[in-house]
């Protein structure tokens, strides 16, 4: 069958709740709509709002750090600019994320939300224009549904795609042939993209997103069923275009 994305997906405060959409417009050079602008600095991070640089992850709270982040489910709202929280046993929280008293009153609410698993301040980073994400050159993130599965396969046990925060998912092509396409150029729905590289995954896969336990040890899996830590592939925008969910995907030869 013809390969179709079957699913997109959003991040906007990395590590945190995936959001899941119908369509989107993708811009050359530009990130995927909505991921990962905003991060919770653990600590002193060095980031610098006014010169923006990549920052390793771990300086954050992200799944591969603090597993509690996956039961913590936030939602923003494009519109607005407002982000709802919520995590049972707290209040719920509905904050402006460009207002700096409602920044503060998120940090507040996230570090009593996540007490149990930090050690430093937490601060609420963005700059404009900049995206968090865990390889520089990462601007959009596919995932081959097949590949996610033939792994279970071979593990004996679920794996949900979620693991791996990827943002569209693609159904059709065979197990691990993206693993060989990088510098290929890909149509995505009425975008066109250049693939850069596979993802090297982390432990952040190791955590359920539905329930915040580490329960498998994907990464040492992965190496010792396939010889390899990939999963998924980055890749770079060349042409604006839509993508919607049930459109095309074509690698080319």
């Amino acid at each position: 069958m013809p390969a179709i994305v079957t699913a997109l997906y959003r991040h906007p405060v990395k590590g945190f709740t995936p959001e899941p959409l119908e369509r989107v417009s993708l811009g050359a050079g530009r990130h995927f709509p909505g991921d990962r602008m905003y991060a919770v600095e653990v600590g002193p991070s060095g980031f610098d709002p006014e010169a923006p640089d990549h920052v390793s992850k771990m300086k954050f709270a992200v799944l591969a750090r603090i597993a509690a982040v996956a039961r913590v489910r936030t939602r923003w709202d494009e519109i607005s600019g407002r982000l709802s929280a919520r995590l049972e046993g707290q209040p719920d929280l509905d904050v402006d994320l460009e207002d700096p008293a409602d920044r503060i009153r998120l940090e507040a609410w996230l570090a009593g939300a996540l007490d149990d698993d930090i050690d430093a301040p937490l601060k609420l980073l963005s700059a404009a224009g900049h995206r968090f994400m865990d390889d520089p050159s990462g601007h959009v993130s596919i995932l081959n549904l097949a590949s996610v599965r033939a792994f279970e396969e071979r593990l004996g046990r679920p794996v949900d795609p979620l693991r791996f925060r990827a943002n569209v998912h693609v159904e059709g092509w065979p197990a691990w042939v993206e693993n060989d396409w990088s510098g290929r150029a890909m149509a995505v729905g009425g975008a066109g993209l250049s693939v850069v590289k596979p993802i090297v995954r982390c432990a952040a896969t190791h955590v359920d997103p539905a329930t915040g336990e580490r329960d498998i040890d994907l990464v040492p899996a992965l190496f010792e069923t396939y010889g390899h830590r990939w999963c998924g592939l980055y890749l770079s925008v060349t042409t604006d275009g839509p993508v919607a969910i049930g459109d095309p995907v074509e690698i080319s030869e």
